[in-house]
């Protein structure tokens, strides 16, 4: 059966995910339930990501509409047909097994009802229920349904991300000559790829315990050492390689952008609280060090939350408080507050609120940008202004976005995509520093 003859129902987080999803099927015949409408219909008001998709497939919709009627199905430009299915609805085969009449079944009904009826043909199509929702797709599978996730809007395939650094095995005497001569050229490291910002740990071939440290330069054509070697940073000193990484790609003023991914534990936010504190209290190489996180749901009002903006956030932002406790060393309770409130180049905030306002001058980390879509995070750095800095970090592996996973967040996006980019840096941060058991907290659960 050719893959032209297939039909496709799509559920309703493949369209909240990505609108034009209705276009990536093409040849074949896309169907919505009218049941995925009522879905989309019910989240336009929101005022977030989910809401502007869901506002966004009502006016494509709507434009199609125009080529014809809906229910009867209109073609589109690739030669695939649009169709919102009114009349497969019947609940009968599938009442047996899920009782519940939930829209996730009813979406399920649909596909079921269109797979029988095409069975029946001599030139009967397959049927494809494509659905975001793992429970979809297995539930779907208890009734012989093919089922196929969503992944044209993956950033990668696999969790083999980029990781901004990498270990590279040498003969020893280019180790003695990187150390002797301050540089090596990247085409001595064997082949293979390398990004500007990309940092090589280079290794003896025959696995003594020589290594060397080095980073790919803004051409990408040497490797050469790190600036300095920090020994300290507000009381915080590297602990492992990659915190030293992080901390080259925080301190350089020369990097507009910088990404941290790493599990909790890994010196994320403490790091680039201590490299932000520097440069703006001590250096003043920027007016402001702003420190935001993501409401989750993002974009979610905390109106309903008792008290005044500040006592609402403080729930939300408490990570960030513990670890500028430790970087003050605070040991009263209020203290931090009174410290903050008497240093007003420090700003701590909900990422709604600063959404929208030109930042320019000024040392801005976002916290927990692994729920941040990817349009969210092209809105933040498209209002980044002139001389900011801005770190993203986060844990791809944490996601509490009902529409993101690993490989689609924002977080990730901003990494495999400014990955080629002079202008920024990425590390992902591997070893726990918290303790022993946090580290196998992590690791196991």
């Amino acid at each position: 059966m050719s893959k032209a003859n297939k039909i496709y129902v799509l559920d309703t987080n493949v369209l909240l995910q990505d609108p034009y999803a209705i276009y990536q099927f093409q040849p074949n015949e896309v169907v919505i339930p009218a049941v995925v409408l009522e879905e989309v219909d019910s989240k336009k008001k929101n005022m977030d990501e989910i809401g502007r998709n869901a506002r966004m497939i009502a006016k494509m919709v709507d434009q199609l509409r125009e080529g014809g009627k809906l229910h009867k199905g209109v073609l589109l430009e690739q030669g695939g047909l649009f169709r919102v299915e009114l009349n497969h609805r019947s609940f009968q085969h599938l009442k047996h097994v899920f009782a519940e009449m939930t829209n996730d079944n009813r979406i399920i009904a649909v596909a079921l009802n269109l797979q029988m009826e095409e069975k029946e043909k001599a030139d009967g199509r397959q049927v494809v229920l494509v659905s975001k929702d793992a429970l979809v797709r297995v539930k779907a599978d208890a009734f012989d349904l093919q089922t196929e996730d969503f992944l044209n809007d993956r950033v990668i395939e696999t969790d083999k991300g980029y990781a901004g650094f990498e270990d590279v095995y040498v003969d020893q005497s280019i180790i003695d000559r990187y150390y002797k001569e301050g540089q090596i050229a990247v085409t001595e490291l064997g082949g293979g790829l390398y990004y500007p910002n990309q940092f090589v740990i280079l290794k003896d071939l025959m696995r003594t315990s020589s290594s060397a440290l080095g980073k790919v330069d803004l051409l990408g054509q040497y490797v050469k050492p790190l600036i300095g070697e920090h020994e300290h940073v507000w009381g915080i000193k590297p602990r492992n390689a990659q915190q030293k990484m992080a901390l080259e790609l925080l301190l350089r003023d020369d990097l507009p952008l910088v990404t941290l991914v790493g599990k909790a534990g890994t010196g994320k936010t403490l790091l680039s609280l201590a490299a932000g504190l520097l440069q703006t209290e001590d250096l003043h190489l920027y007016k402001k060090l702003v420190v935001a996180r993501p409401i989750v749901p993002l974009g979610k009002d905390i109106g309903y939350l008792p008290g005044e903006k500040e006592e609402k956030l403080k729930p939300w932002m408490q990570p960030i408080f513990d670890n500028l406790e430790f970087l003050f060393d605070t040991k009263k309770p209020g203290e931090l507050d009174r410290i903050l409130a008497g240093m007003s180049s420090i700003q701590v905030e909900a990422l709604t609120y600063i959404r929208g306002r030109s930042i320019p001058d000024q040392y801005i980390i976002i916290d927990e940008a692994q729920n941040l879509t990817k349009h969210e995070v092209k809105t933040i750095l498209t209002r980044v202004g002139e001389r900011s800095k801005v770190v993203l970090m986060g844990d791809p592996q944490q996601i509490d976005h009902p529409y993101l996973d690993e490989y689609t967040n924002g977080l990730t996006y901003a990494v495999e995509t400014f990955k080629n980019e002079a202008l920024s840096g990425h590390i992902k941060l591997v070893k726990g520093e918290r303790s022993a058991l946090a580290q196998l907290a992590a690791d196991l659960l």
